[in-house]
C-alpha cells in the first residue's frame, strides 16, 4: 500500500513511507460490499467499540505501581466515522485510569488540516478520570500541526521523549516515539537507548521498532497502527498486515525476548469504514508485579 526510501537502523530497514494511489481499488471493493449487502454489517461492526481489560505482569515493576491502570486508545481515525467519538466517550464515561495513552492516528485524512478531526477527540478526553494525566504520540496520519492542538486539550505529546512518573518513592518511565512507520529518524533509537534505571514502557505507533526496544531494555511495548488487520478471515488470518518489519506482532499480546508487547486492534477504521472478524477496542491495561494477589495477569 505504501512505498518509499529506507532509513538504516541497527535493527534493519525502517521505511519512510508515502501513500500509493490505491483509492480506485478500495472504492471498488467498498462498492462490491454495498452491492452484496455486507457494507452495513461491516459499518455496524466498526461502531461496536468495546473496552478490553488486559492484566500484565512486569518483573521490574516497582511495588508502588502494582495495580497501575493505563487506558490505551489507538487509531480512532475519528473523521472517517464521526459518530464513533461519541460512542467511545459513552463507553469510557466513569472509567478511571491512572494514565491515558493515545497511540496515534487521530484522523484518517493525510492532506486536510487536522483541527476538525482532532476536535472529535475532546469528548473522549472529557469522559475519562485520570490521576497522572494524558500522554500521546503521533501516528502516520498525524502531522506536526497536530501537536499544539493536542496540547491545547491538556495532552502531553511525547516526540522521542521520556517522562518519569513518581508514586511514593518509586518511578515508572514512559518513552514516547515519533511514528517509526512513516517518519523514522535516529532520534527514536536515541530515545529508546537513554539510560533510565527501572521499569520502562515504550509507546510507539507501530510494532516496527519492537526488536530495537527489546535490545534497549524496554519492559513493555504498547502500539497499534495495524487495526488488527481490520478485516480478518473467519479463521483469524488478516490479509493486510501493513508492517514492513516485526510483522509477527500485528495483533494482540506478544513477547520479544524479555519484553512484553501489545498491539491494539485500534478503536477506529482506515480507508473504508468497515470491520469484519476484528472488533474495535479501547484497552484498559492493569500492571502487576510477579506474585501479585490483585489479579491473574495474562501471558503472551
Amino acid at each position: 500500500m505504501e512505498q518509499g526510501r529506507h532509513k538504516a537502523t541497527p535493527g534493519g530497514p525502517i521505511p519512510h513511507r508515502k501513500w500509493v494511489q490505491m483509492d480506485p481499488a478500495l472504492r471498488l471493493f467498498e462498492h462490491l460490499l454495498r452491492l452484496s449487502g455486507l457494507h452495513g454489517r461491516g459499518r455496524a461492526n466498526a461502531l461496536n467499540i468495546g473496552l478490553k481489560p488486559l492484566a500484565l505482569t512486569l518483573p521490574n515493576l516497582p511495588a508502588a505501581f502494582d495495580g497501575y491502570r493505563i487506558l490505551h486508545i489507538s487509531d480512532p481515525h475519528l473523521d472517517l466515522l464521526p459518530e464513533l467519538g461519541q460512542r467511545i466517550a459513552a463507553l469510557l464515561s466513569g472509567v478511571s485510569a491512572d494514565l491515558v495513552l493515545l497511540g496515534g492516528d487521530y484522523r484518517d485524512g493525510h492532506h486536510e488540516p487536522p483541527a476538525a478531526g482532532l476536535a472529535l477527540l475532546r469528548p473522549i478526553l472529557d469522559a475519562v478520570d485520570t490521576r497522572d494525566g494524558c500522554f500521546a504520540i503521533l501516528g502516520n496520519h498525524d502531522p506536526a500541526a497536530a501537536v499544539p492542538l493536542l496540547e491545547d486539550m491538556g495532552v502531553q505529546v511525547l516526540l522521542n521523549q521520556t517522562v518519569s512518573i513518581e508514586r511514593d518513592k518509586d518511578v515508572l518511565h514512559l518513552t514516547g516515539l515519533d511514528d517509526v512507520h512513516a517518519f523514522y529518524t535516529d532520534a527514536a533509537l536515541s530515545a529508546l537507548n537513554e539510560p533510565f534505571l527501572g521499569c520502562r514502557i515504550a509507546a510507539v505507533h507501530s510494532a516496527e521498532a519492537a526488536d530495537l526496544a527489546a535490545a534497549a531494555g524496554i519492559d513493555l511495548y504498547l502500539c497499534g497502527h495495524t487495526h488488527g488487520g481490520q478485516i480478518r478471515l473467519p479463521w483469524g488470518h488478516a490479509p493486510v498486515k501493513n508492517l514492513s518489519r516485526c510483522r509477527e506482532y500485528q495483533h494482540g499480546l506478544w513477547r520479544h525476548e524479555q519484553m512484553t508487547g501489545y498491539t491494539s486492534a485500534g478503536a477506529g477504521v482506515s480507508c473504508i469504514p468497515i470491520r469484519y472478524n476484528c472488533p474495535p477496542e479501547v484497552t484498559l491495561i492493569t500492571l502487576h508485579r510477579p506474585g501479585s494477589t490483585l489479579a491473574n495477569p495474562e501471558s503472551p
